[in-house]
């Protein structure tokens, strides 16, 4: 028992350690806080629009060597994400948007510059962001319910509800994500889309502020890609005031799915990764499939792949 409990501990903590869910990770993030909260108050951003939930970047920079002239993934990348609003990152492959990702969501360090949520430098993971992975990450040996609830039980002391409240949240996501009378099913009785509805009702139920999502429906067939991206925007709830809806940054190759998703896009260039432009989606929530074969889309459409053509090509012909 003991060594299954270790077991389950120490998956969980290196595939869903952004969701801020497991409280060894999480224990630390939150004494990281702490100290900045008390010590570092200086750090703080002094800029009195910052909002809860907007992520800021400042010329960050990444390198994977220590060697200051090997060549950077991310160069001079400075992003603010408003509070409420899907931010879709679009680029090649290879132009650095998972690992930029992954630097908001404290699981890999930046080489330069800053990066802060809330005004408060990002020092590591932390239950205020929540990430949802392409390859779902779901335990397959617990059931549908037992998997949703599993940040609630063993996330950090303070944030765990009672049992009465988490059997409630966990119905309640369950309901919301159209997985009601599956909650006793196993992974492995799941299609993709319910796999991904699964990881997507989990990152739900833990509440954080800031939803990261690194190419969640990449895997689907495009039906069911179409669908929950459809499930996606009302589970956000794009019907809702923006200050009530939580804070998404998509990752995605897919310049039809960034356009109808997002608010804004940041297209990126490769080699290194960078921001080439950040477009306003102009069009009406809520967004319907019919939207996709109208003009404004198209133009939108035209004008992204123009930006990347190029990059897009010679990501298929280099490593």
């Amino acid at each position: 028992m003991r060594y299954c409990l270790h077991t389950e501990f120490g998956f969980y903590s290196q595939a869903l350690a952004i969701e801020g869910t497991v409280a060894a990770t999480m224990g630390a993030a939150e004494a990281r806080q702490r100290n900045i909260d008390r010590g570092n108050g200086d750090q703080q951003l002094k800029d009195s629009s910052a909002r809860p939930g907007q992520v800021v970047l400042r010329n960050v920079s990444k390198r994977y060597d220590d060697d200051a002239e090997s060549p950077p993934v991310l160069e001079d990348i400075n992003l603010d994400v408003q509070a409420g609003e899907l931010l879709a990152l679009l680029g090649p492959t290879g132009c650095g948007k998972s690992t930029l990702l992954r630097i908001v969501a404290g699981l890999t360090p930046h080489s330069g510059g800053t990066v802060t949520f809330g005004g408060r430098p990002i020092t590591g993971p932390g239950p205020d962001r929540g990430m949802l992975f392409q390859d779902y990450a779901l335990f397959p040996w617990k059931t549908v319910r037992g998997n949703v609830e599993f940040g609630l039980r063993y996330g950090p002391r303070a944030r765990r509800p009672s049992a009465k409240e988490r059997n409630e949240t966990v119905a309640r996501y369950i309901e919301l994500v159209g997985l009601s009378g599956s909650e006793n099913k196993y992974v492995h009785q799941l299609s993709g889309g319910m796999k991904q509805r699964t990881a997507l009702a989990r990152l739900w139920a833990t509440d954080p502020d800031v939803l990261l999502m690194d190419e969640p429906l990449a895997a689907l067939d495009a039906q069911t890609r179409i669908v929950l991206q459809n499930e996606l925007l009302r589970i956000w709830g794009q019907e809702r005031p923006t200050e009530e809806r939580k804070t998404v940054i998509y990752v995605t190759h897919s310049i039809d799915e960034a356009i109808f998703l997002a608010d804004r896009i940041a297209v990126m260039g490769s080699k290194p990764g960078r921001i080439r432009e950040v477009l306003d989606v102009d069009i009406p929530r809520p967004r319907t499939d019919a939207l996709r074969a109208g003009p404004q889309f198209q133009r939108l459409y035209e004008q992204i792949w123009e930006l990347i053509r190029s990059e897009a090509y010679r990501a298929t012909v280099e490593s």
